[in-house]
């Protein structure tokens, strides 16, 4: 039985696969609280450490130690689903939840006024019209707990 709900998503993300390699721009394919699943050119070993950035997201999300679970040929690519295994519990939800609030605008946009717009667009004009009114996470002490600063001056 599946842990977490997937989210599909198709918002950019960038991956580093080797320590010292560069980034490369990947889709993802779908977003969970465990997780996320992408395209790429390469397969991934199962059980090796990526390293993750969303940079439409703002603040950029970077997680530095994302594991590869599990690795599928789909036509002449690769989808690969990787574990988070660093990130506090409520940073990954506020991460998940930030892809779906732009998907759906993304979605709302394209039915209600006909406007087609890529996923970075989306990203770019949800982040300008709405991320201030999203509640932000400060880390309060060394064990991660999370405080929720809304409303706090």
């Amino acid at each position: 039985m599946r842990q977490f709900i997937r989210h599909p998503s198709n918002i950019p993300i960038e991956v580093r696969i080797s320590p010292g390699s560069s980034y490369k721009t990947s889709p993802a394919k779908d977003v969970s609280h465990g997780g996320i699943a992408f395209v790429s050119d390469v397969a991934v070993e199962p059980g090796t450490t990526v390293e993750l950035r969303i940079p439409c997201l703002k603040p950029m999300i970077e997680l530095s130690a994302a594991r590869v679970e599990w690795c599928r040929k789909q036509a002449n690519r690769f989808i690969i689903g990787v574990r988070f295994t660093d990130l506090m519990e409520t940073y990954r939800i506020r991460m998940v939840e930030q892809i779906c609030h732009i998907e759906s605008y993304r979605k709302y946009i394209q039915e209600r006024h006909g406007r087609h717009l890529t996923v970075e667009d989306a990203a770019k004009e949800w982040i300008n019209r709405y991320a201030s009114s999203f509640p932000t996470f400060q880390e309060t002490d060394k064990k991660g707990e999370i405080e929720n600063n809304e409303g706090k001056s």
